[in-house]
């Protein structure tokens, strides 16, 4: 299992030469996992991310508005989920470092969680459906895991706004939050493949994936993947509303669902999204260990 906190813990600090990462680290002003904080600075720190990061974006994005005007005038031509996960598979075995893949693992897992914490604290939500994903290897991303992570949320939105609307149901502050979806310690992910081509960055990976992920699905799948990042505010909004703490979303970065951004920015916002699930869920988390104290959680 990563244990990357070791090496900011470890870390000897210079006060003539700082580290950005090893700051970063020890500030605890937004919630968030240490493990999973910890990998994603030593993730930010690799040299894929600085030398090679910034040709990736400007060729990405080049790649995508190019096959946005292909898309109008084929824009279903290309339909193809089960290879695009065989290829996203392989991309994350071989090429993307250990923390990169722990971090992506994690985000579905903590999504479904998140999903799941909300319907347990709105009285009366017991029918609306649910699909979680909890992937425990890389191997489990061919079950069109990408996919099914962009349904879920919009199918959750949809399936619970309909319950509000026609049952009355309402979300709102919740005295003694059910706290039971939330996982606190180390979820039990398979090792990581770690060999020499196991170096690309978080960040790095985001930016080839997405061009790829449009070049396999259909314009209307594409866009609404994409659009599906801004939902974070929405999400922050149900389960801060349960908590009784709305200021606490300052951590949460892809905001205004209602404005839909250009679809060459996906990736950065895809990786804001992954630290918006993450905050959000430390935030639950950090509530659960209070209400296991005793204490109020707002």
């Amino acid at each position: 299992m990563l244990h990357k906190s070791e090496y900011f813990k470890n870390l000897e600090h210079d006060p003539r030469d700082p580290s950005h990462w090893h700051t970063l680290y020890l500030d605890k002003s937004i919630p968030f996992s240490d493990d999973a904080k910890a990998a994603f600075l030593y993730d930010s720190n690799r040299k894929s991310r600085q030398f090679l990061l910034p040709f990736l974006r400007v060729f990405s994005r080049l790649f995508i508005i190019i096959l946005q005007v292909f898309k109008v005038f084929s824009p279903n031509l290309i339909n193809a989920p089960k290879t695009l996960h065989k290829c996203l598979y392989l991309g994350m075995k071989y090429w993307i470092s250990p923390e990169a893949n722990y971090l992506i693992l994690r985000h579905f897992y903590l999504g479904s969680e998140i999903l799941k914490f909300i319907k347990d604290n709105v009285k009366g939500s017991e029918e609306i459906p649910m699909n979680p994903l909890k992937p425990l290897s890389v191997q489990d991303v061919k079950d069109n895991l990408f996919l099914e992570h962009d349904l879920n949320l919009y199918n959750f939105i949809i399936n619970l706004n309909k319950a509000i609307a026609e049952k009355g149901l309402k979300v709102e502050k919740v005295a003694t939050p059910n706290f039971d979806a939330l996982t606190e310690g180390e979820i039990p992910f398979e090792e990581f493949r770690d060999k020499w081509t196991n170096f690309m960055d978080l960040s790095s990976a985001i930016e080839i994936f997405t061009p790829v992920y449009q070049f396999f699905l259909t314009d209307n799948d594409f866009w609404r993947a994409s659009n599906s990042l801004q939902l974070d505010e929405v999400i922050g909004i149900y389960a801060s509303t349960i908590m009784d703490c709305p200021e606490k979303l300052v951590g949460l970065n892809n905001k205004h669902p209602m404005i839909p951004l250009p679809t060459y920015g996906a990736a950065f916002r895809l990786t804001l999204h992954g630290l918006s699930t993450e905050i959000l869920h430390a935030l639950l988390v950090d509530g659960k260990k209070l209400a296991q104290q005793g204490k109020s959680v707002a």
